[in-house]
Order: structure tokens, then sequence, then C-alpha cells
């Protein structure tokens, strides 16, 4: 499966750890320090999950697929995409 470029932006006061798995073994884990915009490339059918560290332990913030962090299947470059991602979750 061919890769597609994503962003994803931490919008929490903490540090959070993204996890992405996906096809034919596929496995990317980061930081991402508080307000940080990463950018990475992932395979459209993986699956992408947002950790931070909580008191009990590690805590399983967010999940979400790649393709909603997708920011090239519309010809965005990544600031376009986190714009367009930002107004997005004001509108819910």
């Amino acid at each position: 499966m061919a890769q597609r470029t994503c962003s994803y932006r931490n919008s929490l006061d903490r540090m959070v750890i993204l996890r992405c798995f996906g096809s034919e073994q596929y496995y990317l884990e980061r930081v991402v320090f508080p307000f940080e915009l990463l950018n990475f490339s992932a395979p459209a059918d993986g699956e992408v999950e947002i950790w931070s560290h909580g008191l009990g332990g590690p805590e399983l913030v967010e999940t979400s697929p790649v393709r909603e962090l997708i920011c090239e299947e519309e010809g965005l470059e990544p600031l376009e995409a986190l714009k367009q991602a930002e107004s997005l979750a004001l509108s819910h």
C-alpha cells in the first residue's frame, strides 16, 4: 500500500506518544510535545493511537484512522491541512 503524507497536532498541554499501525507490519512511534505539529507518512488503511501518561500509568487518549489525518489527498500542504482540521474541530 502506498504511503500518504499525514499531519497531527498535539493540542494538549502535555507530551503524547503517537503510535501508528498499518498493513505489511508498518509501525511508527513518535513523541509529540505540546502544541507541536508532526508530519509523517503512513499507509492510508492504518490506525493512529494517541497515548499519554496519567496517574495510573499509560492512558489511551484518542484513536483515529490515518485517512482522517491525510493532508495530501486534496493537494493541501500540512499547514493548510492543520487549519482545515482545526476549523472542523471547532465546529463540533
